[in-house]
């Protein structure tokens, strides 16, 4: 029971802070609108961003977060297994998807009541029902990653 505490406690921890970082850095101007970034949309964006463009603000804070989620494997503080992994990449999946939504809901310019297709260009062509996609596809994901850890 504790492991699972411990892990959905330090995910909405991390998740909670790495949003206001985000909301502090795009401010109202979500997916990098504003931000002086490269961007890059065609076939292989359309696949894994569900539309929207691969920025490199994007991929460098994934690739850190990715990189960062798997320290405590790298650093020798427990040895890799394939259990490991599926915990890791169940905390990346749903890290994201965490904060993404904590993102919304903490920002002053959105809120949860502006959590609609209408409001969200980057999720609009990508939304089901109450929520986009994306959301849809990985939470089981990473749901089941994490069971499949234990």
């Amino acid at each position: 029971m504790w492991p699972i505490v411990s892990f959905c406690v330090f995910l909405f921890l991390t998740s909670w802070l790495f949003a206001l970082v985000e909301i502090h850095i795009e401010g109202p101007h979500g997916w990098a609108t504003s931000l002086p970034t490269w961007r890059v949309q065609n076939r292989i964006t359309r696949i894994f961003y569900g539309g929207k463009p691969l920025t490199g603000y994007h991929l460098y804070v994934q690739l850190f977060v990715l990189l960062m989620s798997h320290a405590p494997l790298l650093i020798g503080v427990h040895p890799p297994t394939w259990a490991g992994e599926a915990r890791v990449l169940s905390f990346f999946i749903l890290f994201w998807i965490l904060e993404d939504w904590l993102w919304f809901v903490l920002n002053p310019a959105y809120g949860i009541r502006k959590f609609r297709k209408e409001h969200v260009w980057w999720h609009a062509k990508d939304w089901w029902w109450i929520m986009p996609r994306d959301y849809w596809i990985f939470l089981p994901v990473g749901i089941w990653l994490l069971v499949i850890s234990l």
